[in-house]
C-alpha cells in the first residue's frame, strides 16, 4: 500500500471513529454543559475549569455514545436513520468500538480528576453509567417511558458544567438540570412519531408504539407545556431577567404551536420540523440565558 492510500486509509478509520461519538449530539451536550459553567460565576470562567471541563466532558459523553452504538448496533441495522452508521456497516469492530470508548472515556475521567475536580468526575461517571449502561441497556428495551427516566442523564451537561467551576451543585445549577429533563420527551416523542414503524420493527417499545400516536401526540402536548412553565423558574429564582423572559417566552410560544398542531392536525412532515426546531429551540434557549447573564435587565 502507498504512503498516500495508507493515509487515506487511515484518515477514513479516525471518520469512522469520530463518528461512533454521535458528534452533533455531543456538541449539544457540551454547548450546555459551557453555558453552565458560564452562569454559575459573576465573571469569566477561569481557564483551567474551562478548558479541561468542556474536553472532560466532550471525551466522556464521546465514549458514552460509541458505548450506545456497540449496545444498539442490531437495533440500528434495522433503522433507515441510524443504519450508515460505522458498526451496521462493519467498518469497525465491536471489540474496536469497546477499547475505543474505554479509552476515550478513561482519558475524559482523568482529565476531570486532576484538572478540574473530584465531584465533576463523579458526577460524569454517573451520567455515563446512567446513560450507556441504564437507559440503553434497561430502559430502552423495557418500558415506553424510556425517555423519561432516561433523560435525567442528558439533563446533566449544565450540572456538570456548573460543579466544574463551582465545586459544589446548588439550586439554580438544578433548574437548568429541570428544563433539559422536560425538553427531553417531547424532542424525542415527536421522532418517535415519525419513526414509529422502525422503532416497531427494532422491537423498541417507544410510546408510539405501545400506546399509539393519539396518545403520544397529547404527551408531545402536555411535556411541551410543563417545559414552557420550566423555563420560566430562571425568572422566579432571579437567575435572569428580562432578555432571557423575552427569549422564552417567544420560543416557548413557537414550541406550543408546534406542539397544538402536532396534537390536533398530525403530519410525519411536521414531526421532522418540529423535531428539528425542538434542536433549535434548547440551543438558542441557553444562549439566551447566556446573554442575559452578562447584560443582565434586571425584572
Amino acid at each position: 500500500m502507498s504512503s498516500g492510500l495508507a493515509t487515506q486509509h487511515a484518515e477514513s478509520r479516525l471518520h469512522q471513529f469520530y463518528l461512533l461519538t454521535k458528534p452533533r449530539v455531543v456538541s449539544l451536550i457540551v454547548f450546555t454543559a459551557v453555558i453552565g459553567m458560564f452562569l454559575a460565576v459573576p465573571g469569566m470562567v477561569p481557564l483551567q475549569p474551562l478548558l479541561a471541563g468542556t474536553l472532560g466532558i466532550a471525551l466522556v459523553a464521546g465514549a458514552a455514545a460509541a458505548f450506545n452504538c456497540l449496545v444498539e448496533q442490531k437495533i440500528d441495522s434495522l433503522m433507515a436513520r441510524t443504519r450508515a452508521r460505522p458498526l451496521p456497516r462493519g467498518q469497525v469492530s465491536s471489540l474496536q468500538t469497546l477499547i475505543f470508548a474505554g479509552v476515550v472515556g478513561g482519558a475524559g475521567m482523568a482529565v476531570l480528576y486532576h484538572w478540574v475536580n473530584a465531584l465533576t468526575m463523579w458526577l460524569t461517571l454517573a451520567t455515563f453509567v446512567g446513560y450507556a449502561v441504564v437507559y440503553t441497556l434497561i430502559l430502552k428495551p423495557m418500558t415506553p417511558q424510556n425517555i423519561v427516566i432516561g433523560g435525567a442523564s442528558g439533563a446533566m451537561p449544565p450540572v456538570l458544567g456548573w460543579a466544574a467551576v463551582t465545586g459544589e451543585v446548588t439550586a439554580d445549577a438544578l433548574v437548568l438540570f429541570l428544563i433539559i429533563f422536560a425538553w427531553t420527551p417531547p424532542h424525542f416523542w415527536v421522532l418517535a412519531l415519525y419513526r414509529k414503524h422502525e422503532y416497531a420493527r427494532a422491537g423498541v417499545p417507544m410510546l408510539p408504539v405501545t400506546h399509539g400516536d393519539e396518545f403520544t401526540r397529547l404527551h408531545v402536548l402536555l411535556y411541551t407545556v410543563v417545559l414552557v412553565a420550566c423555563t420560566m423558574l430562571p425568572i422566579a429564582t432571579r437567575m435572569s431577567g428580562v432578555i432571557y423572559l423575552i427569549a422564552a417566552a417567544v420560543l416557548g410560544a413557537r414550541f406550543l404551536y408546534y406542539s397544538v398542531r402536532i396534537h390536533v392536525a398530525y403530519s410525519d412532515n411536521l414531526a421532522r420540523r418540529t423535531f428539528r426546531y425542538s434542536i433549535y429551540y434548547l440551543t438558542a434557549l441557553f444562549a439566551a440565558l447566556l446573554v442575559d447573564h452578562y447584560f443582565l435587565f434586571p425584572l
